[in-house]
């Protein structure tokens, strides 16, 4: 029997010992790996982009809140500073000029009030409404111009006016339109699959006495959704938000319909906008913002699902009227055929009985 090398045995094992601690550190960087393509590959499935949405949205609200309501607003300190200035003048001109100099009191005061109204007008141009930052930057209030902003709708009625905060809005619009895509073609899916096995259940259901039978056996044939139960679907959930939004902002019904409509196509004028008075001390209009928030989220889903639902119904009438107009043409082709062989029969035999 061959003696092995005491040497070599011991190099052998201080080689399989210093081995030991990279592999021990590659098999925690493949975990680390494993792990990381777990979690990009939830995030996307449909709970894992829903989630995200949302999270990106509250991230947004956040850090809007951080850099515009503990902000300076300039705009609101100059229209202070006017009232100020016309205030005091006013008071300069009244005691300048007495009851018996009415005309020089009467062209100061509207020298002084025509000024002080041409600067709030321009402010009121440039985005002033009389509210503070800490009164309009709430959460809710933070969340739905979060929303707006990667979901392209805008309403316009919340602004950032700070230099960071315009910076901010950039980039996260450029970040979160790529996400809210996702999250729309991710949901439409969803729903579409979820609407579309509910439908199917219910026309098997009511169709199962009128099954065709070959060789014993029901014929299974291919149910779309068709693009009336897609219409009635959106039709529904605008008549519930033309209902809510109706009670609570004693909108009339035109209106309400006017704003469910323009949310969720993504116009968002912002003439119209739930818990508009933001500075209001309540929480009812912060509540109003998170439930419109909730219902254009949603619906916007509910707009993917009869978008999927709706083409698949057009590929599937396509592609029956192109065999129909197949078969149509067919049947010419053979009609013709024939009726040409007759006329040719017929000619051959008149020949031949003229020979």
């Amino acid at each position: 029997m061959e003696r092995q090398n005491p040497g070599y045995s011991s190099f052998h094992s201080s080689m399989r010992s210093r081995d030991s601690p990279s592999s021990t550190g590659s098999d925690a960087r493949e975990k680390i790996k494993d792990c990381l393509r777990k979690f990009i590959a939830f995030m996307f499935t449909q709970v894992g982009v829903g989630a995200l949405v949302v999270c990106y949205a509250m991230l947004g609200a956040a850090s809007f809140i951080q850099i515009e309501r503990f902000s300076t607003d300039q705009q609101l300190e100059d229209v202070i500073q006017w009232r100020r200035n016309c205030a005091e003048q006013l008071w300069n001109i009244s005691q300048k000029h007495n009851i018996f100099e009415e005309v020089a009191f009467k062209k100061g005061a509207d020298r002084v009030l025509q000024l002080y109204q041409n600067n709030i007008t321009a402010a009121i141009h440039t985005g002033y409404n009389g509210h503070a930052p800490e009164d309009i930057w709430s959460f809710p209030a933070a969340l739905m111009y979060s929303l707006s902003v990667f979901t392209m709708i805008g309403y316009g009625n919340i602004i950032p006016k700070t230099a960071r905060g315009k910076i901010l809005t950039i980039a996260y619009a450029f970040f979160g339109i790529p996400i809210y895509i996702l999250y729309f073609c991710n949901m439409g899916k969803v729903l579409a699959k979820t609407f579309k096995w509910l439908y199917i259940t219910a026309h098997e259901c009511s169709r199962r006495d009128d099954a065709v039978f070959e060789d014993g056996e029901p014929i299974k044939r291919k149910i779309t959704v068709p693009s009336t139960a897609c219409l009635w679907v959106i039709s529904f959930y605008i008549l519930s938000g033309t209902i809510m939004f109706g009670a609570w902002e004693k909108w009339n019904y035109l209106d309400s319909t006017y704003f469910c409509v323009i949310s969720l196509c993504k116009i968002g004028f912002g003439d119209f906008v739930p818990g508009a008075n933001i500075a209001d001390s309540a929480g009812g209009s912060h509540v109003k913002l998170v439930i419109n928030f909730i219902y254009v989220l949603l619906g916007m889903g509910l707009v993917a699902m009869c978008y999927n639902l709706m083409c698949e119904d057009v590929r599937v009438k396509v592609r029956e009227m192109r065999q129909d107009l197949k078969n149509c043409l067919d049947d010419i082709t053979l009609k013709i055929t024939v009726c040409m062989n007759d006329t040719k029969y017929y000619h051959q035999k008149a020949n031949r009985h003229v020979k």
